[in-house]
């Protein structure tokens, strides 16, 4: 039988007993369902930065700590962001911070330097 997977505390640091590995320059993954669809908490050093993409399917971003900025605007602890299928944005945090992220599908890079 499966059994959940069960994260407490979230938003009050529960996330930094998380076993995290690299994922991009600057920025830590720590899987929680891989696969598609996929949840991952994701750890961005300050600077951090993930380049101009187009999400193929929907994502959805809950800030856990610190703050994350894109073009539309700045999201800080306790904030959701849904990304609907389409959408393009680049991704960054200039002091840090933590993410629990949903993607339904593997975002495209538009940029050539989308490593």
């Amino acid at each position: 039988m499966l059994e959940p997977t069960i994260l407490k505390d979230l938003l009050s640091g529960g996330w930094s007993q998380l076993s995290f590995a690299p994922f991009r320059e600057g920025i830590a993954i720590s899987s929680l369902l891989e696969g598609s669809p996929a949840i991952a908490v994701l750890r961005y050093d300050p600077g951090a930065r993930v380049p101009l993409h187009e999400h193929v399917g929907s994502e959805m971003i809950l800030v856990l700590d610190g703050a994350q900025t894109d073009e539309k605007g700045t999201y800080g602890k306790g904030d959701m962001v849904i990304n609907p299928v389409g959408s393009r944005h680049s991704v960054w945090s200039d002091d840090g911070c933590v993410v629990l992220l949903y993607w339904a599908e593997p975002v495209k890079f538009i940029e050539a330097n989308a490593n």
